[in-house]
């Protein structure tokens, strides 16, 4: 089998950030690899999801059941399996992803009580990696960040891209909920944790990307 490298956190994170300067270091040094972004929204997989963060289901994150929600995500995940890059993968392909398996530990367990977590996350993980044959990460780069670093984030990309916030992203009561489940899936799977702005204090792109160099050469030997 390959590699799976993954960059999670919530929204606002800078995940996506640090998920493209890897694959921009990967290809100008050559490397073999392949990217993903989760979900697949071009895909015929994602209607359940377009339909869900639209608020056809209901215009809060709680409307839908954690269970169900990650049913949703997990079967777009399957379907970018087995026709895009299960293959490339079982022969040894690395790939890079932004989110994955992890996104539903972080934004699904959200809407659970903490005492509840642990249960829904055994539950996921055996789901997606043993009932639907999904491999597991071999790495879980999350992008930690406070909520108002969060919101800040998201409030400027709003700005810059002249889009509108699902309903994950308006509901700040969820995001709140999501960093606290995040950060409790972190410690329960031994996630690599980048403080990608905590405390009041925001780092540079450069910065947090010298972190994930030193953890992807560590799982790749690059």
């Amino acid at each position: 089998m390959g590699k799976l490298i993954v960059f999670e956190g919530v929204d606002g994170s800078g995940k996506s950030t640090q998920y493209r300067r890897l694959c921009q270091r990967l290809e100008r040094e050559g490397r073999d690899f392949r990217s993903l972004v989760f979900p697949q929204y071009d895909e015929p997989s994602s209607a359940l999801i377009r339909m869900y963060l639209a608020g056809e289901f209901g215009d809060k994150p709680s409307d839908v059941n954690a269970y169900a929600a990650s049913a949703f995500f997990a079967v777009d995940r399957y379907a970018s399996y087995k026709k895009s890059w299960g293959a490339y993968y079982e022969a040894g392909g690395l790939i890079v992803t932004d989110r994955y398996t992890t996104s539903n530990a972080v934004h699904q367990a959200s809407k659970l009580p903490a005492a509840e977590r642990e249960d829904y996350l055994r539950w996921l993980f055996e789901f997606e990696y043993d009932k639907l044959g999904l491999p597991a990460p071999d790495l879980v780069l999350f992008c930690d960040v406070d909520l108002a670093v969060s919101l800040q984030h998201l409030h400027h990309r709003e700005s810059e891209t002249n889009t509108h916030a699902d309903i994950h992203e308006r509901d700040e009561s969820y995001l709140a909920a999501s960093i606290e489940a995040a950060r409790q899936a972190a410690g329960l799977c031994a996630w690599r944790r980048l403080d990608c702005g905590v405390a009041g204090v925001q780092r540079s792109v450069e910065e947090i990307g010298a972190e994930v160099d030193r953890a992807v050469e560590e799982l790749c030997r690059i």
